[in-house]
């Protein structure tokens, strides 16, 4: 019989009591309230990871997962690229030049950085500049340009085949005065990164385009982009292999300030939903304490009928487990079908020149989801606590002799 004392009374006390309505009402607000707050938490967190997520693949492949760059103004030897391709053969190595141009065409001016590089390497490291060009290195000839779409627009380009010049910093001599160094170009490719920093300043052509321009010696580049699967480990990896005229550096350490601060603001999403959670939880201690208030006399009439304290106070604690418990699964199943109608129907849509996807990005990693579960599952153990404990300081005697 003392076994089945506890949930009897959980089922007693779970019914909807006509003399004591708010206390029903209490207990189905914080059963709301959990499973609210539950469901937001993890919107909101996939949401975040999920920019979080889609600026690293974006920053990565256009700041290149690693880079090699010289101390000196020698650069980088081809013998070093042919060395670091044997070391490394799960690598890929690209090599490049570069400068600063200006980009002249319909009357209208666009600066940027051109970068000269080997197509066939180039597009195994880069998938916005391999989609731009087919694919196929091929499609490449001398004196090709790639640019991105953003300054496509600025320069009122209308699409492939057409020319641009370049004006490059290097000058000329031009009888009495100095001119700067100029070139047509054929754009041969149109690259979207949705990253629009990126899209207006970089434009690409061959190694051997910009080094005829810029009278670059052959077997020397200005630095190597590399691409790997693993460049945090990799990259302790290249510091042993590099000579000692030469760095390495990984693209989170150039923007590790942006990142450190997406991270800051999702740990402040955080603990500000979790509050939602907390006021719930307020909702299962009133309720909880209602419920023992006005069920003093049936308390202490249990206890002189040799219940025990502890099924009392288990009585209470897994009352307001129920309650809490039921709201945080109600509110993964919430969260989960929420996460899948954003991520399936383009409800929301944001603005690609802002935010780089007009689609939002929905990813929900392990640790998030474990860590809003455990968390919203302390909360409704220690709401639930404290009345549970209150229900067994009943004075049975005082109890049945006043009440």
């Amino acid at each position: 019989m003392q076994k089945k004392l506890v949930p009897y009374l959980i089922r007693r006390y779970l019914r909807f009591d006509k003399s004591q309505p708010f206390i029903t009402i209490s207990a189905g607000l914080a059963f709301i309230g959990v499973m609210i707050g539950v469901a937001v938490l993890m919107v909101a967190m996939a949401i975040m990871s999920g920019m979080i997520k889609d600026f690293e693949e974006k920053i990565s492949t256009m700041n290149y997962p690693m880079t090699i760059v010289p101390f000196a103004q020698q650069g980088i030897s081809s013998s070093d690229l042919v060395s670091f391709d044997k070391q490394f053969p799960d690598m890929i190595f690209s090599p490049y030049i570069y400068s600063q141009a200006m980009a002249k065409q319909n009357g209208q001016l666009a600066g940027g950085v051109i970068y000269g590089v080997d197509f066939s390497r180039e597009i195994k490291a880069n998938r916005f500049i391999s989609d731009a060009i087919g694919g196929d290195s091929q499609n490449i000839s001398k004196f090709n340009l790639v640019m991105g779409k953003g300054m496509q627009e600025e320069l009122f380009l209308v699409g492939m085949d057409e020319k641009v010049t370049l004006l490059f910093t290097d000058i000329d001599p031009a009888g009495l005065g100095v001119m700067p160094r100029m070139k047509r170009f054929e754009i041969a490719g149109i690259f979207d990164s949705g990253l629009r920093d990126y899209d207006t300043s970089y434009m690409f052509t061959s190694l051997e385009s910009l080094r005829i321009i810029l009278g670059y010696p052959k077997g020397v580049y200005d630095g190597i982009h590399i691409f790997s699967e693993n460049p945090m480990e990799d990259i302790k990896k290249i510091k042993q292999a590099l000579p000692p005229y030469a760095k390495v550096v990984g693209w989170w350490e150039l923007n590790g300030t942006f990142f450190a601060a997406l991270a800051l603001e999702k740990k402040a999403l955080f603990i500000i939903l979790t509050l939602i959670v907390v006021v719930a939880s307020l909702n299962i201690i009133s309720s909880l304490l209602m419920t023992v208030m006005s069920r003093r006399r049936e308390i202490a009439l249990l206890l002189s009928l040799g219940a025990y304290k502890s099924e009392i106070r288990k009585t209470f604690f897994y009352l307001g487990i129920t309650i809490g418990g039921t709201g945080i699964i109600v509110g993964v199943m919430l969260g989960f079908f929420s996460m899948y109608i954003l991520d399936t129907f383009n409800i929301i849509t944001l603005p690609k020149e802002v935010y780089g996807t007009s689609k939002l990005p929905i990813v929900l990693s392990t640790i998030d989801f474990f860590s809003i579960l455990i968390g919203s599952i302390l909360i409704v153990f220690l709401s639930s606590y404290y009345p549970a404990k209150r229900a067994t300081n009943i004075d049975v005697l005082s109890t049945l002799r006043n009440e």
